[in-house]
């Protein structure tokens, strides 16, 4: 029997997020016997989904960029910007309400001008993104003196480090962002139009579908999700400080990306980005309780960005592959040449 034609092989095609959850499972088998059973804690499980609520809520932010065909790279400054606001809102007036408040704001408006830059003066998403990250940063540090912001009163820490009975204040909030985003993606029309022209955005225009439209919400979107990941963590801290964030995109996008995602866009599932950021997730809890140097975690989060993009490299190239052999280029059974079907052939 054919490897392509085995059963299992079919349903691991049809499923990407198989091999994945296999990949999962066995890093949490390799770090419980490497750990003497302390990975597989109930502490340290509810710590590890803690830390990556955090970045599970900006990647399915940035799974809905990414179908879409655009990129958001200030996401890691907008989180230090919000954290800043949030806190400074929180300690001038005492309320969380106002905070909250503050800090979406911030995310819709960055969401917006990304939008406009990328939509109407035609800036690639990448530049565009790349500059705001800088000017975010830039007004993190200007707006504190590239001082810490302390936290006054303990309100406020309730989003990151308070609990609904058993369960903590985060874990509930990537749930609520991930069965929003995956009802945005799977049950709306919206959702279908994010596929389609992330897929072939030319032809979603000649269509009629409203592609700068849909590219406007995609990073009001992003920018959202972020916001809400930089309340958690300004709330996870007793003073904020501008210069939490720095690298959080890429570990973001690696994961989204590691999830089957492509940076292409029209190709990609909530379940696999939630893949991707548990399994980043599990490997840094890992390495820490290993007692591994930092400097080396640094070396492990770079090549899983690597692989990462090389997964999704590869899944293009089989795809066109794949194409190829249904336009009848596949070679035949006999003598190993290929043929072309016939007119009207079937």
């Amino acid at each position: 029997m054919s490897i392509r034609k085995n059963p299992l092989f079919q349903v691991v095609s049809r499923y990407e997020q198989i091999p994945l959850l296999a990949a999962l499972l066995v890093i949490c088998a390799f770090l419980t016997f490497a750990t003497g059973g302390l990975f597989l804690t109930p502490d340290n499980l509810f710590n590890v989904l803690r830390v990556s609520s955090i970045d599970m809520i900006a990647a399915l932010g940035m799974t809905v960029a990414l179908l879409a065909g655009q990129v958001d790279l200030s996401i890691g400054s907008l989180l230090a910007v919000v954290g800043v606001v949030s806190v400074t809102v929180f300690n001038m007036t005492g309320s969380v309400a106002l905070a909250v408040l503050a800090g979406v704001a911030v995310g819709v408006v960055v969401g917006l001008i990304n939008g406009f830059l990328v939509t109407r003066i035609a800036i690639n998403s990448l530049i565009a993104t790349l500059g705001m990250m800088a000017v975010l940063r830039g007004i993190g540090y200007l707006s504190t003196n590239a001082r810490a912001v302390q936290t006054e009163g303990q309100a406020f820490q309730y989003l990151g480090t308070g609990y609904i009975g058993p369960i903590p204040v985060p874990i509930i909030i990537a749930a609520l962002v991930l069965v929003f985003v995956y009802f945005l993606l799977n049950r709306t029309v919206f959702g279908r139009y994010v596929y389609a022209v992330g897929g072939n955005p030319d032809a979603a225009r000649s269509a009629g579908l409203p592609v700068r439209r849909i590219y406007m919400w995609a990073f009001i979107i992003v920018a959202v999700a972020a916001a809400i990941s930089g309340l958690i963590t300004a709330g996870r801290l007793n003073s904020f400080q501008p210069t939490i964030g720095l690298g959080f995109e890429l570990n973001v996008i690696a994961a989204v990306i590691l999830g089957g995602t492509r940076l292409t866009g029209g190709e990609g599932t909530v379940s696999g980005t939630v893949l991707g950021v548990l399994i980043l997730g599990v490997l840094a809890n890992g390495l820490v309780l290993l007692d591994v140097n930092t400097f080396w975690q640094d070396v492990v989060r770079g090549s899983v960005i690597i692989l990462a993009v090389a997964i999704d490299e590869y899944r293009k190239r089989s795809e066109a592959t794949r194409l190829q052999r249904l336009a009848g280029e596949e070679p035949s059974q006999g003598g190993g040449q290929q043929t072309v079907p016939q007119s009207g052939a079937r």
